[in-house]
């Protein structure tokens, strides 16, 4: 019935959709989820040039080669970033655009412009490597064991580069599920109280940490779901 195409948050790749790809199918939608370059794996191109716009250039190429239209882009965390660039680029594409407690910059913003400083103070100085997060606490010890060993540093221009933005994808439906369960410093909120005043926007909400497509991939299917048959409000 429909597409989903994500743009990945950081540390992350295609890889952390897997829980998703069957639960979406079965309902009769489709998941394409590229990896960017330098993680997953594609961690062997990382390097200290990689940066926002490899990661745009990335999903723009997926886009264009398997010839992709009319599907819903949905940015997760840093990929946010990206998925607002790439609505502004091809927005011909898109049908809407999902932000899943994600940054939504403005024209100008780079991701350390939206994160608390003392997140963006406690990465190393002078190392173009980015270490992860920790994981949300609920994270299972299966979760954990498969993660773990998955996750990668990411390259330090992803989060410093500003968007460049026209205003062509302004036009596109949007909405921001913002998830509940919110760790000490997580940055989300302010984006979840934009969508719920500014113009434009649907506000949803998950019962969930961070990444649900890891810690409660059932609700987020079904959300994903309502969200395709115009049913979620």
């Amino acid at each position: 019935m429909a597409t989903f195409f994500v743009a990945h948050g950081a540390w992350s790749a295609g890889w952390a959709w897997k829980k998703m790809h069957p639960l979406l199918r079965e309902r009769g939608h489709a998941l394409v989820v590229p990896t960017q370059t330098g993680l997953g794996e594609r961690a062997h191109l990382a390097g200290p040039e990689v940066d926002l716009e490899t990661h745009v250039a990335d999903l723009l190429g997926v886009l264009h080669c398997e010839d992709l239209h009319d599907v819903i882009l949905v940015g997760h965390s840093y990929g946010g970033m990206v998925a607002t660039v790439l609505a502004d680029r091809a927005p011909e594409r898109f049908t809407q655009l999902v932000y899943l407690d994600a940054f939504v910059p403005r024209d100008g913003q780079a991701l350390i412009d939206l994160v608390p400083p003392a997140l963006s103070q406690s990465w190393p100085a002078g190392d173009w490597r980015t270490p992860p997060n920790p994981l949300p606490p609920d994270t299972s010890p299966e979760d954990v064991a498969w993660i773990m060993p998955r996750r990668v540093p990411q390259p330090r221009g992803c989060f410093t580069q500003p968007v460049k933005l026209t205003g062509a994808g302004a036009a596109l439906p949007r909405t921001y599920i913002f998830c509940t369960r919110q760790a000490a410093g997580q940055p989300f909120r302010p984006f979840a109280e934009r969508a719920q005043t500014e113009g434009g926007w649907r506000y949803l909400e998950i019962d969930a940490t961070h990444s649900p497509n890891v810690t409660a991939p059932d609700a987020l299917a079904r959300l994903l779901d309502g969200i395709a048959r115009g049913a979620a409000a």
